[in-house]
């Protein structure tokens, strides 16, 4: 398959995208610190619940890293990605740590991934929705570093039910 951009990705086909995470390869967790990454959810079920377009970032924590989310504007793809403030809230919310895949763990669906674990972040709150979240995290193109494919599944009791699949860029660099 072709190396695919950003847009590219954002407008490829499920078949497509499901080719492309299974041959990617899990980025190393410590080349995502250090910046921002803008984010796309590939679905018309987010572009209607207002959370299609995000800012992801991560940082060092004292067990590894963890990331967390940023609300944007939603202005479409081609728009820019403006944080979205939100009264009393603060900037960054639904946190995950990222984790190498456990072939023997419950979140295992593609072992050539990175897991970002919204369940094991204990900065969300303890019945917060984000809980469910399990994002499988690739780089589809060995040449570009600053190009990431994911996939997010919903944690219910021992199922994994397939969400959507979202595409981050590099995008700014954070301190």
């Amino acid at each position: 398959m072709q190396a695919l951009g950003f847009v590219g990705l954002a407008h490829a086909n499920s078949a497509a995208l499901e080719r492309a995470l299974v041959s990617g390869e899990a980025p190393e967790p410590e080349r995502l610190l250090g910046a921002e990454w803008r984010g796309y959810n590939i679905s018309s079920l987010t572009r209607l619940m207002g959370i299609q377009k995000f800012i992801k970032g991560f940082l060092l924590a004292r067990d590894g890293v963890e990331g967390y989310n940023v609300r944007v504007q939603q202005n479409g793809l081609m728009g820019p990605w403006t944080e979205k403030a939100v009264p009393e809230q603060s900037r960054r919310y639904a946190f995950f740590r990222v984790l190498r895949v456990n072939p023997d763990g419950v979140d295992h669906v593609y072992l050539n991934a990175l897991l970002l674990d919204y369940g094991a972040s204990e900065r969300n709150p303890s019945i917060g929705v984000e809980r469910l979240l399990r994002d499988y995290l690739v780089q589809p193109d060995s040449a570009n570093a600053d190009l990431l494919l994911g996939k997010a599944y919903l944690a219910i009791g021992g199922w994994r039910v397939p969400a959507n699949f979202f595409v981050l860029e590099r995008m700014s660099k954070v301190d």
